[in-house]
């Protein structure tokens, strides 16, 4: 029941996110931009026992994955008025991979792998 509760408030949130977007491109921009679903997966975790070690670890991680997605957040207005909504969603998604491969071999030198 727990886990269907979890869905559900994080399901509520996004929603609640694409709606404001709707209105207001900034607002929506902004609210997307903060760590919400980070803060939320941390209460989860939190509230589920899970050791400070584990936390920490899932910070550093997703810090780790924010790095190689900002290219497309760069790239993706240029692409979409260039190539349209589902060849930019490609060639975004293409880009992040292999930024997270460039962002993986370089994190190794600092003791992180990131798969």
């Amino acid at each position: 029941m727990f886990v269907i509760f979890k869905i559900l408030l994080t399901s509520l949130i996004i929603v609640l996110i694409t709606e404001v977007a709707k209105l207001n491109d900034r607002l929506g921009g902004l609210i997307a931009a903060l760590p919400i679903t980070t803060f939320i997966i941390l209460f989860w975790l939190y509230y589920e026992n899970n050791s400070l070690e584990k936390i920490s670890n899932h910070v550093s991680y997703t810090f780790l994955y924010v790095i190689p997605t900002l290219p497309m957040f760069i790239t993706f207005p240029y692409f979409i008025h260039k190539f349209g909504f589902y060849s930019s969603i490609l060639l975004s998604v293409i880009l992040t991979v292999i930024c997270i491969f460039i962002v993986h071999f370089l994190s190794k030198k600092f003791g992180y792998t990131m798969f």
